[in-house]
């Protein structure tokens, strides 16, 4: 299950991408999440993705 909560998301995905998935694009499809979607939650708390380091810094 996936975290309601913008900051319990920001780390379940950085956790997934540095354990599981070796970009934003295969754990979104791999979890079938909407990347639109979580980017824009992770913007709203000032995260974006950094995809030389794999993470939303």
């Amino acid at each position: 299950m996936v975290p309601n909560d913008p900051v319990m998301l920001l780390s379940f995905v950085n956790t997934k991408l540095r354990d599981e998935y070796s970009d934003l694009d295969k754990l979104c499809e791999g979890l079938d999440l909407d990347k639109t979607e979580i980017v824009a939650i992770l913007k709203g708390i000032g995260y974006s993705y950094n995809q030389s380091v794999n993470q939303f810094k």
